[in-house]
């Protein structure tokens, strides 16, 4: 049987080689030994074949002669592995892997191209295959082994290949080391969904063979790791990708309820610590949208987990806006309720309420905020107004819009006004239908006595002499306007109650005084003229919400979302955590993230590979969807690119292998390979034109292109130049690119007419 393997490789050694070379390499690779797991046939038959090699070498004239045909002959890789062995996959072996690894029908092809090979007896045969794993070849391992598994239609009984258990546990043996080295190396190549598969391909036929524990540990180890990088690669895909999208998210759920949570203490085995899951929450946010990020952290929330509630509160908060949901508004209010008695959330609580058209409630949560510069702001821009209203207005939408939408993906870009959700119907009706009291959930009043002291809507100002209803009268205490203290002392607040207020304003309901705001935080109807924010307000800056700090100066409110807030929270659940040394330093390390906010640096994992550490990659913002234009150009200037490697003096033939895929690999590869052997070079000068690209769908797997290139080529023979081959033309052609591993690549291509 002849396999895709020449005597050179099988030494690691290239035809340049010397005797002390070939002696040297003999030596290493005698003593290089495999894994413990092979059992003495497979390394007889590898001993055998690397002899071999070196005692045809070592020989001169049988050298001389090997030579002459390596070099001028190539062999057809269409050979089977065995006369009768058709290649059928077995389904229960990575089917999925394995079809993307070879056609499932028709005789073993172990590759389109060409190159050389060598006969073997079929003794050697896993001798061979454990060569080809050592040299990198894993998808050609799994293509020559697996028709050999269980399931496959070739028989080991005959004992041609050796004693058929023991021979069937070495093949099984090096096609799951192919899986987990191939996944390995897709890994690196930022390939983590094929990367995945490939792993679990390996996972599923040791699993079904029930062989070899101790290497399925190593694949279900690699597949913990891998979780986190998957979870990012499927939720950055497109929002119609709904499936893939899924797929992530259930992977960061099952990740979650592996480490109990957010916060949790245990260990999910992707080697990230509670701090660098932290920060892989807060990269993945940005990446999710409101509804997905609601589902996520209000089902975290139960566990219970202060941290997820307050980005459950985020999520409401932000579908309630700009979706003008109230009811997402009240659910958000009964969340902080839970963080009220641990942490100062008194400012959310009063925008809350303010979007539920609760005035008095408003008013308590700001006199309880502890929060002096978004007070000072809100204080600043309602100047000349009997009660605070207009600056807590100005303040919550700025805030949702700047601090809060940033946080989704479908939000984002997102543009809504308070005026716009309190004129909804909608909003009206449900605000007018709300209990009076949110943390009760009473049901709603039947009287029109009741129904007038519900914290609410109301379109009917109040005539002179009447009482003030809560829903409308502006509030006492913090929520009217006082001056201000001295700058950095908080004046003492004022017992609340309802009172009609006195101004112009004072028989205005909430809602008609919201429509009457100016974006400024004016109230249009009151005459007063404000100007624009101060930059300062008593020697304070107003909140980062608006005015960003200097770059290099945190702003406490800048941060986004307030995680020197969550600070407290994590802080008391930790302590429930353990004891005290082990909460002390967890909490420590909490703090000086959260204080510090995303500017830390993004963690470094430890992947317990030979290859270097990989970090949890950033992709590209989810809002610039490449057109297809863009990748018909990348795709065609990267082409042209490896052309000009491949048919340049350096003669750089790989660079064909990461652009192009058979039948073009093939053609153009023979074409660089005989410029090389010939002696001749091609220097390229190329301009493109993209014409048209079928179809206009990016998540398309194929794309045919349209494309005038002009191709300008100077031809050297020999070092000369040589005027009559060398030309300058403006070609029409037609390429058939194809995705293939989340990359694109050139197909075929066809110069038109």
């Amino acid at each position: 049987m002849r396999i895709p393997l020449d005597y050179y490789r099988i030494l690691g050694l290239p035809i340049q080689a010397t005797a002390e070379q070939l002696k040297q390499a003999h030596r290493d690779r005698t003593l290089q030994l495999p894994r413990r797991e092979y059992s003495e046939i497979a390394i007889e038959a590898r001993k055998s074949l690397i002899d071999e090699a070196y005692k045809l070498l070592a020989a001169p004239e049988r050298r001389q002669t090997y030579d002459a045909q390596f070099l001028t002959h190539t062999y057809s890789l269409e050979s089977t592995v065995a006369a009768d062995a058709p290649a059928e996959v077995s389904p229960e072996v990575g089917e999925q892997t394995l079809r993307s690894l070879a056609s499932d029908n028709g005789p073993v092809s172990v590759s389109e191209t060409y190159t050389p090979t060598i006969e073997i007896d079929e003794a050697q045969f896993v001798g061979a295959l454990l060569i080809l794993l050592e040299l990198g070849e894993y998808e050609l391992v799994i293509r020559l082994g697996r028709p050999f598994l269980t399931s496959g239609n070739v028989s080991l009984a005959d004992g041609r290949y050796g004693d058929p258990e023991r021979v069937l546990e070495d093949i099984v043996l090096t096609l799951a080391l192919g899986c987990l080295e191939l996944g390995r190396e897709q890994w690196q190549q930022r390939q983590y969904e094929s990367a995945a598969e490939s792993l679990e391909t390996g996972q599923e036929l040791l699993l079904r063979e029930n062989a070899f524990p101790a290497i399925r540990a190593e694949l279900q180890s690699d597949l913990y790791k891998l979780r986190p990088y998957r979870v990012l690669e499927l939720v950055v895909r497109p929002l119609d990708q709904t499936a893939d999208r899924r797929q992530g998210l259930q992977l960061l759920k099952a990740m979650l309820h592996d480490r109990g949570g957010i916060d949790g203490a245990e260990d999910d085995l992707s080697g990230l610590t509670t701090d660098d899951f932290l920060r892989f929450i807060q990269q993945l946010r940005g990446y999710l949208t409101a509804g997905e990020q609601q589902e996520l952290f209000e089902a975290e929330a139960r566990r219970p987990s202060a941290v997820a509630t307050y980005l459950a509160v985020y999520a409401l908060l932000a579908r309630g806006f700009a979706f003008h949901q109230p009811a997402l508004v009240r659910r958000a209010k009964q969340l902080l309720g839970r963080l009220s008695t641990q942490q100062d959330v008194h400012l959310e609580q009063a925008v809350c309420a303010l979007l539920l058209g609760q005035a008095e409630e408003a008013g308590r949560a700001l006199d309880l905020s502890q929060e002096y510069e978004p007070l000072a702001f809100i204080r600043e821009h309602s100047q000349s107004s009997p009660d605070l209203l207009p600056g807590l207005c100005l303040y919550a939408e700025r805030w949702l819009r700047e601090e809060v939408f940033t946080h989704f993906r479908d939000l984002a870009n997102q543009q809504t006004a308070l005026k716009d959700y309190f004129a909804d119907p909608q909003v009206q009706a449900y605000l007018e239908a709300m209990p009076l009291s949110v943390a009760t959930e009473a049901p709603p009043p039947s009287t029109p006595a009741a129904a007038a002291d519900r914290t609410s809507f109301s379109q009917t100002p109040y005539a002179a002499g009447q009482s003030a209803s809560p829903m409308a009268a502006p509030t006492a205490g913090i929520f009217q306007q006082s001056p201000l203290t001295t700058m950095g002392e908080r004046e003492t607040p004022v017992p609340t109650h309802s009172e009609e207020t006195s101004g112009a304003e004072g028989g205005l309901s909430i809602a008609e005084r919201v429509s009457q705001l100016s974006p400024e935080g004016q109230l249009q109807s009151s005459g007063a003229a404000y100007g624009p924010p101060s930059p300062t307000q008593n020697g304070h800056r107003p909140s980062a919400a608006v005015a960003p700090a200097p770059e290099g100066k945190p702003s406490r409110r800048s941060r986004s979302p307030r995680w020197d807030r969550l600070a407290g929270l994590i802080i008391v659940a930790l302590l429930a955590m353990g004891t005290l040394g082990f909460v002390t330093v967890r909490t420590l390390s909490w703090i000086g993230y959260l204080l510090t906010g995303p500017k830390l640096q993004r963690p470094v994992l430890d992947i317990s590979l030979t290859s270097p550490p990989v970090t949890i990659p950033t992709p590209p913002p989810p809002e610039a969807q490449i057109s297809v234009e863009d990748i018909a150009g990348r795709v065609i200037d990267s082409w042209l690119g490896a052309k000009r490697e491949a048919l340049s003096q350096n003669h750089n033939v790989a660079a064909l292998e990461t652009t192009l895929l058979d039948p073009a690999l093939t053609q153009w590869r023979n074409r660089a390979n005989g410029a090389q052997r010939d002696n001749w070079y091609v220097t390229y000068e190329h301009t493109v034109e993209i014409l048209n690209v079928e179809p206009d769908d990016p998540s398309s797997e194929a794309l045919t292109v349209d494309a005038q290139v002009t191709e300008v080529a100077e031809y050297y023979e020999l070092g000369v130049r040589n005027l009559s081959n060398s030309y300058d033309e403006t070609l029409n052609m037609q390429y058939n690119l194809v995705r293939q591993g989340g990359e694109w690549f050139v197909k075929d291509m066809t110069e038109l007419e």
